[in-house]
């Protein structure tokens, strides 16, 4: 699955850009710390939108490509932002079988969003995820922390209401 990248705009602070600009010249002597760098850059943003990609990559010295790869690469790096409810669809063999795929397919067509997007207010962000461990209960999806278990589509309604706030 592709990430996508955000189309929603960037509003990095001058106060987080301090604290990236910081952990970058605390690491920028040893190229092999550049994971740990991106990931301190998204516990600062909540996500690597391109703009910190380029920054850590000057920063670095390393060329955007390799920040770009290493950041589409690996599941732990977003390229856009959560909502205030990241809801996180299973579409492990399990789940999929069971249904995933529709109740996926419900959330978006509710949303107005895709896999890895972001409602426009930000108060909702949907993925898709491979496996939570919870293949007793398939289908599953959580609401950030929350799990909600043996769903049908029919459940999708109920459970954003939840979180309707």
């Amino acid at each position: 699955m592709q990430k996508k990248i955000s189309s929603l705009p960037f509003n990095g602070t001058p106060e987080q850009e301090a604290q990236l600009l910081q952990i970058i010249a605390e690491n920028k002597q040893d190229p092999s710390m550049l994971m740990g760098v991106m990931q301190k850059a998204q516990d600062i943003y909540g996500y690597l939108p391109i703009e910190v990609q380029k920054i850590i990559a000057d920063g670095m010295g390393v060329p955007l490509e390799k920040v770009y790869g290493v950041a589409t690469f690996y599941a732990q790096f977003a390229l856009s932002p959560k909502g205030k409810y990241n809801i996180s669809v299973c579409l492990g063999t399990a789940c999929y079988v069971k249904g995933a795929g529709d109740i996926f397919d419900r959330l978006s067509e509710i949303l107005g969003i895709g896999a890895d997007e972001c409602t426009p207010d930000g108060k909702y962000s949907l993925t898709a995820c491979r496996c939570i461990g919870a293949c007793g209960l398939a289908p599953v999806l959580t609401v950030n922390e929350d799990v909600y278990g043996r769903l049908t589509v029919d459940d999708v309604r109920g459970i954003l209401a939840k979180y309707a706030d």
